[in-house]
């Protein structure tokens, strides 16, 4: 049976693709936090603890297949600069959430390589987050990809982030934190390098944690320009005395 000779147009491919990639990743984190909050009611505060031992991989490999952003822009599937979204992951008409590079550091570098922090509440506390994110993110997107949408959805997709957005970037830096001691005593990560030089990897994260805060600030500012220009919500001018 021959297809429609308009869905063999590149813009139709291009769209088919790109919804069938958000549905892919939407499906993805609605599966974890389905799965996060069955095991609540069935198992409660135990479920807590092996939050990562029970969805961890899924969660892996969403974040990876997240990686194709970047690949999006390269070959102009997506139109948005490749260094900004390597810095803030953010979808075109969407709303930004955790930078693309926080969620790799702390998912593969803090808690995948650390078997004692992969116990701790915090990350329980993380997927809940980026997943509130992503879900919403990406039912947002694959809407858009064919043309629909929902107002309340839209104020959703540009609102979620501003109270959550904050409270990821405390839950990772309290994750780091509490990686500090086992990078300490394992020395994971840490090597030495010729003429008497060597890598401290939990120094190299503490200087990640101050920088974490000040890039919260940057993304902060760019995500609320963003929404301000999506909703036309513009601060309201001060009166001059």
């Amino acid at each position: 049976m021959a297809l429609p000779q308009a869905w063999l147009q590149p813009r139709y491919r291009k769209n088919a693709y790109l919804f069938i990639y958000y549905l892919i990743q939407f499906c993805g984190h609605s599966w974890i936090l389905t799965n996060m909050t069955a095991r609540f009611f069935s198992f409660g505060k135990d479920s807590v603890v092996d939050t990562f031992y029970a969805i961890g991989l899924v969660m892996q490999l969403c974040q990876s297949i997240s990686l194709l952003e970047l690949l999006h822009i390269y070959v102009g599937i997506e139109s948005n600069h490749l260094l900004p979204r390597f810095l803030q992951k953010k979808v075109t008409g969407g709303f930004g959430t955790d930078e693309l590079t926080e969620r790799i550091i702390i998912l593969f570098v803090v808690i995948t390589s650390q078997e004692e922090v992969q116990e701790k509440y915090v990350v329980c506390v993380l997927f809940i987050f980026w997943n509130l994110l992503d879900m919403v993110r990406y039912t947002y997107s694959m809407l858009s990809v064919i043309g629909i949408s929902y107002a309340v959805l839209t104020w959703l997709s540009q609102t979620l982030w501003m109270p959550i957005y904050p409270l990821c970037v405390l839950a990772e830096a309290f994750a780091i934190y509490q990686s500090l001691p086992y990078f300490e005593s394992f020395g994971t990560y840490s090597t030495k390098l010729p003429f008497d030089l060597s890598i401290y990897f939990p120094y190299v994260l503490k200087i990640y944690l101050m920088m974490l805060f000040i890039g919260m600030y940057f993304t902060y500012s760019h995500l609320y320009s963003e929404r301000r220009d999506v909703l036309g919500v513009f601060p309201i001018p001060k009166k001059k005395m």
